[in-house]
């Protein structure tokens, strides 16, 4: 398939820059196959049944972007240069981070970057692009001063129109945050608030975690016009052997498995590669693209994409791609918001026994 395919127009006006409040409050398109409705998000409990079980995504959005500041001595005397750094993940040596900085030309090896009177790291490397950094804090102790110094790392489409702010703190993170380590969050979960959760659980709706840490690597454009020779980014995540169990007991009684988010259905497909669902951990690189058979999702709740994405590929193959354009049609057509801040959609297609 080409790279066209999955292209369409949207009007600048619909890129949500804030999201909803209350959380819950956000528009929800439904489509059950060729059939959509339009609702909200606290709507769920008439669409999902007692015997569902939705599988939330409970890694935690780290303050990834730093300022700072790198400090050179010139023939012309002192020389202070602004360093831009967005983390990107942790490497096997204790305090090293891969991370995209701006301007790297500026940053030679060995040069110190200091962001905040207790945090700075060291350049020890580069390649294709990252910079290798050496903090000089490790485990709490940099966890602490990383929340004090950094920002939220918002996705481009937002950072252009404005900066992070202590609110994306809080805006920018799911109600169930519990394992740090993503760059970017499973925006799909930021519509849940405690008052929707609790109203699932007393519908008999039942919830797994599991943990993917989404990286930076989930902006990045499809440069391809073939899609087949498009390269997926990889990112960590784990399935448990209570979440693998959980969720198959809820295939075998015969309910509906739900992923919120891209990230949680790739996971779990990952993790059910051989026809069922069993514990898994590494690094994903799961591309799906229509023609992928699903073996644990029955639906995905998910925001709405950006075109020619690898997203806009997945609920392709999810729903169909006709049936996906006419959903983003009238998603567009009904003034819908769009990505990490925007509205959700709750994709339902035919069920195999149907």
């Amino acid at each position: 398939m080409k790279l066209s395919d999955f292209d369409f127009d949207l009007p600048e006006n619909l890129i949500a820059v804030r999201p909803a409040q209350p959380r819950s409050s956000a528009r929800l398109l439904v489509a059950q196959g060729e059939t959509i409705c339009d609702a909200k998000v606290s709507d769920l409990t008439q669409w999902l049944r007692a015997g569902d079980r939705l599988v939330l995504n409970d890694t935690r959005v780290i303050p990834a972007r730093l300022s700072g500041a790198r400090h050179r001595d010139s023939a012309q005397g002192p020389v202070v240069a602004k360093i831009e750094v967005t983390l990107l993940e942790p490497q096997s040596d204790a305090g090293v981070w891969s991370a995209l900085v701006k301007p790297l030309r500026k940053l030679k090896m060995g040069e110190t970057v200091i962001f905040s009177s207790d945090l700075s790291a060291v350049m020890e490397g580069a390649a294709d692009g990252q910079a290798y950094l050496r903090f000089n804090l490790t485990g709490d102790d940099f966890d602490t001063a990383l929340n004090e110094a950094g920002a939220m790392p918002l996705p481009p489409y937002i950072a252009a129109k404005r900066a992070a702010d202590a609110q994306d703190k809080t805006d920018y993170q799911t109600v169930w945050a519990k394992t740090a380590g993503a760059v970017a969050a499973p925006t799909a979960s930021l519509h849940f608030d405690a008052p929707l959760l609790e109203a699932l659980r007393e519908l008999g709706v039942s919830i797994s975690y599991v943990t993917l840490h989404v990286g930076a690597g989930t902006f990045l454009p499809v440069k391809v016009d073939d899609i087949s020779d498009h390269k997926m980014h990889s990112e960590w995540g784990q399935v448990s052997e209570g979440a693998a169990a959980e969720i198959a007991a809820t295939k075998a009684a015969g309910g509906r498995v739900i992923p919120v988010g891209t990230t949680a259905l790739r996971l779990i497909e990952t993790a059910g590669r051989e026809g069922a669902i069993s514990a898994w951990e590494g690094d994903t690189d799961i591309f799906i693209t229509p023609g992928f058979t699903f073996n644990v999702a029955d639906a995905l709740m998910t925001n709405f994409h950006l075109p020619k994405s690898t997203l806009m590929m997945l609920v392709s193959a999810l729903m169909g791609s006709q049936t996906i354009r006419d959903i983003y049609a009238h998603a567009i057509s009904q003034k819908y918001r769009f990505f990490s801040y925007g509205d959700a959609s709750l994709l339902i297609p035919p069920r195999k026994s149907d």
